[in-house]
C-alpha cells in the first residue's frame, strides 16, 4: 500500500475522499461485521459467559449502530483525504517508504500511539464534563448496550475532532503516511473493535491496573452520563487513574458475576437470542431510512440499561 501513490493519482480532492469513503465503509463493515457475525448471530453459552451485558441489543439497535458508523466514516474520511491531498501536493510533511530509516518509523509509531491515547482521553473527558461536548457526544451513548458496530457510531462534530490528529501529525512533523493510516485502522481502530465488542478477555481483564479493558468501555457506555466521566481513556488506563475517573464501585464483570453464582446455563437459555438476519432486509432498511417504521429502541433488562 502505497497512499502517496492515491494522492496522486487521485488529483481531485473531491474523487480522492470519495475513493477513501468507499473504502473505509467496505472496511469498517468488514472487520466489525466479522465479529459481530461470530459472536452475535449464533450465540453459544460459552460465549455468552463472556458478554459483560448478558442481554443482546435488538436488530433495531443495531441497525442504528450501522447507519451512524457509516455517517461516522463519512465526516471521519475528511481529515485523512486533506492529510493524503496536502502531503501528495507538498503542502504537508507526509511522505511514503522509509526515508528515515526504521528506528524513527518505531519512534513514529510510539508518538502517534501515545499522543493519540492522550488526545483521545482529554477530548473524551471534554463530552462528559462541558455542556456543548455533551451535546455531540451523548448520541453515542445511546448505544449503552454496544455491539463491534458501535466504534465511530458518532455524531458529526464528534467523529470530525476525533479524527482531526490525521491533519495534524503530518502537518507538524515528517509522518510516514502508510503507517499512519495503517496505525489508524488496524490498530487504533482494531482496539476499538475490541472495547465495543461487549465481550471479554481473561486477560486484559477489568481488574488490569493500566489498561482499559473492553469492561471498562461497556462500564463507560453504561455508567457515564454528562457528568459521570467514567474511563474515558482509550487504551492506557492512566489517565483515568491520574484524573479519578475510574469506577470505584461495585465490579460486574463477567468473572465477578460467576463468582456470585450468576450466568449459568439456565440464564442463558431465558435470553433472548435475537435474529439478526433482519439486517440483511433491504426493505428494513428502507423503512428506517425514510421513518415509515421508526421504532424506540430499548432493551429491557441487563446489568444498566441507558446512563445520563
Amino acid at each position: 500500500m502505497v497512499l502517496c501513490e492515491v494522492g496522486e493519482y487521485f488529483a481531485n480532492f473531491l474523487h480522492t475522499y470519495i475513493a477513501l469513503c468507499v473504502a473505509a465503509i467496505a472496511s469498517l463493515i468488514a472487520l466489525s461485521g466479522s465479529l459481530f457475525k461470530w459472536y452475535y448471530t449464533n450465540p453459544t453459552y460459552e460465549k455468552w459467559i463472556t458478554k459483560t451485558n448478558p442481554v443482546y441489543p435488538s436488530p433495531a439497535l443495531v441497525r442504528s449502530e450501522i447507519f451512524h458508523m457509516c455517517k461516522g466514516a463519512t465526516v471521519g474520511v475528511i481529515c485523512p483525504t486533506v492529510s493524503l491531498w496536502m502531503s501528495s501536493h507538498g503542502y504537508f510533511q507526509g511522505y511514503c517508504g522509509m526515508k528515515y530509516g526504521l528506528g524513527y518509523e518505531i519512534f513514529i509509531f510510539m508518538l502517534i500511539w501515545i499522543s493519540v491515547d492522550f488526545y483521545e482521553w482529554a477530548y473524551h473527558q471534554l463530552g462528559h464534563t462541558k455542556p456543548f461536548f455533551w451535546l455531540q457526544h451523548k448520541s453515542h451513548h445511546k448505544f449503552y448496550n454496544p455491539t463491534p458496530f458501535a466504534v465511530i457510531a458518532d455524531d458529526f462534530v464528534d467523529q470530525f475532532v476525533r479524527a482531526f490528529p490525521l491533519v495534524l501529525l503530518p502537518c507538524l512533523l515528517p509522518i510516514n503516511m502508510d503507517l499512519m493510516f495503517a496505525e489508524f485502522v488496524f490498530f487504533f481502530y482494531g482496539y476499538g473493535i475490541y472495547l465495543h465488542w461487549g465481550h471479554e478477555f481473561d486477560w486484559p481483564d477489568a481488574h488490569h491496573p493500566y489498561i482499559n479493558s473492553a469492561y471498562h468501555h461497556y462500564l463507560h457506555h453504561a455508567k457515564s452520563g454528562a457528568t459521570t466521566p467514567y474511563h474515558t481513556g482509550f487504551f492506557l488506563k492512566i489517565w483515568d487513574n491520574m484524573m479519578g475517573t475510574v469506577w470505584d464501585k461495585e465490579c460486574f464483570c463477567v468473572k465477578c458475576q460467576q463468582a456470585k453464582g450468576e450466568r449459568t446455563r439456565e440464564d442463558f437459555e431465558k435470553v433472548e437470542k435475537p435474529d439478526y438476519s433482519i439486517l440483511l432486509s433491504p426493505k428494513y432498511w428502507f423503512d428506517y431510512l425514510v421513518g415509515k417504521k421508526a421504532e424506540k429502541i430499548t432493551d429491557a433488562g441487563g446489568i444498566k440499561e441507558k446512563a445520563g
